[in-house]
């Protein structure tokens, strides 16, 4: 049987990107992980996936849309491959608004294959990584914020990050530049009506009025535009390092945010030797907490070496939680540890609440927030997760639920726009020069265009979407 006709496959870049990617393609990709499963899906997408199912299915009418088909998929020399379950969806009506099949078959990775060679065989090509999510944008069905949040969505590694994905993919952050972008052209329509039509009987012009309107955009674009310090935490976690003099309850304090006995716990000083992590319970975000050795001055060789790693953990750590003895005078920490404890970024972990207070703690770095435990048999640990999850949030290390946290590449965009508005503003006060206030306007407009994907720069698309996943 001939295979169904195909076109040719674009040219590569030397930096092996796709120099144009042609939606006219009929596209096949597993979009599901590779692996033994009870079911698997593949995709296809194109002008020939409603051929390619009657053909396979063995059908004298197309398939109904948006109808699970169930039937035996064959091969083109008739070999039967799986009983699969084909759903077709038309053009203008699918993810990436072209004919879109999507067969289910067992989740033998075999078979997954067999299938995935067949589609290719009656003229598919492999799709590249993420060029499902690419066509749905080309085809307006999404923005580039959406399109990115695909991906943020797959690989969400908490329920916050999960959150601000599903924000991002309901069109929050395209709303937000629709609406700056309206307000912005309304104040460029008043200027560049006093610089065109300069004779006609016009409303006295006055620069102060759209100079704090532009301000005011400008003010929250810069707002935005600083929640990209939270994307990391978002996307890789944030590390909590558990640091202290030995015997301290380090170890305890792990164990507790952990919800498990992840650290050996001894009345014997010096027992951590080196860090141990283990991912934070309970918590929306992901959080690792990492257990590190004892700091004190001296030790032994080995002992120092931890202590030197601990100090390591310490540096790279967002957030540092020192645990002390609070039954015992405050201990004297090494000068390299006491250098990092920024009370932006450290919350002391008073030990032994169940004990009475040593009357030098209150004097014990005063500048730090402070909250009681008893690590004893872990009675505290549902309140010290909340509490650290509070303090994370309170001190802006971690996103709150409300907030809408953008990428860096959106942040840069949104920097340079506010700072067009900024300096457009600037220019309509004395000597007032309308011309370049405007010049400035469109500045700021072509930077937000760029966030939702209202630009002509394929090199920018491709890296993009070279990020996803085949199949998505």
């Amino acid at each position: 049987m001939t295979p169904l006709a195909s076109p040719p496959l674009a040219p590569w870049d030397d930096h092996g990107l796709r120099l144009t990617m042609s939606t006219s393609d009929t596209i096949v990709a597993a979009a599901t992980p590779a692996g033994r499963s009870a079911l698997a899906i593949v995709r296809v997408d194109g002008p020939l996936a409603a051929a390619i199912a009657s053909a396979a299915l063995a059908r004298k009418t197309p398939l109904a849309e948006k109808t699970s088909t169930l039937g035996i998929w064959r091969n083109q020399e008739g070999e039967a491959i799986d009983q699969v379950v084909a759903v077709l969806w038309h053009a203008g009506r699918s993810f990436t608004g072209n004919d879109s099949l999507e067969i289910t078959c067992h989740g033998n990775p075999l078979l997954v294959r067999r299938l995935t060679e067949d589609c290719l065989a009656r003229g598919g090509r492999i799709a590249e990584p993420g060029e499902f999510t690419r066509r749905s944008y080309l085809a307006g069905r999404i923005d580039l914020t959406q399109a990115e949040a695909v991906a943020d969505l797959i690989h969400a590694s908490s329920e916050r990050a999960l959150a601000s994905a599903r924000r991002m993919l309901a069109g929050e952050l395209g709303r937000h530049v629709a609406r700056w972008t309206d307000r912005t052209l309304q104040i460029l329509a008043e200027l560049e009506a006093h610089i065109d039509f300069p004779e006609e009987d016009l409303p006295a012009e006055d620069p102060l009025g759209p100079a704090a309107r532009l301000i005011e955009i400008a003010s929250e674009l810069s707002g935005y535009a600083r929640t990209a310090k939270h994307d990391g935490a978002l996307r890789t976690g944030l590390r909590v390092a558990v640091v202290g003099a030995p015997n301290a309850g380090k170890s305890s304090l792990l164990n507790a945010l952990a919800g498990a006995d992840r650290a050996i716990v001894s009345p014997e000083a010096g027992t951590t030797r080196d860090y141990l992590e283990a991912p934070v319970a309970g918590l929306p975000l992901a959080v690792t907490a990492i257990d590190t050795a004892g700091l004190r001055d001296g030790g032994s060789m080995l002992e120092n070496l931890g202590m030197a790693r601990s100090l390591e953990q310490a540096r790279g750590a967002h957030l540092l939680l020192l645990v002390v003895d609070a039954s015992a005078e405050p201990p004297a920490l090494p000068a390299d540890l006491v250098a990092l404890l920024d009370p932006v970024r450290t919350l002391i972990v008073a030990n032994k609440s169940d004990l009475p207070a040593h009357r030098a703690q209150q004097d014990f770095l005063p500048q730090i927030a402070k909250l009681s435990a008893c690590l004893l048999d872990g009675r505290d640990a549902e309140a010290l997760r909340a509490k650290l999850g509070e303090f994370l949030i309170a001190k802006e290390i971690a996103p709150g639920a409300e907030d809408l946290v953008v990428s860096v590449r959106h942040a840069e965009a949104l920097a340079r726009a506010a700072t067009a508005l900024s300096e457009a503003a600037g220019h309509l006060k004395a000597p007032i020069q309308t011309e370049l206030a405007a010049a400035q306007g469109r500045v700021a407009l072509d930077a937000l265009g760029e966030i939702v994907g209202r630009i002509d720069n394929e090199r920018m698309l491709d890296k993009l979407f070279a990020s996803f996943c085949i199949g998505k």
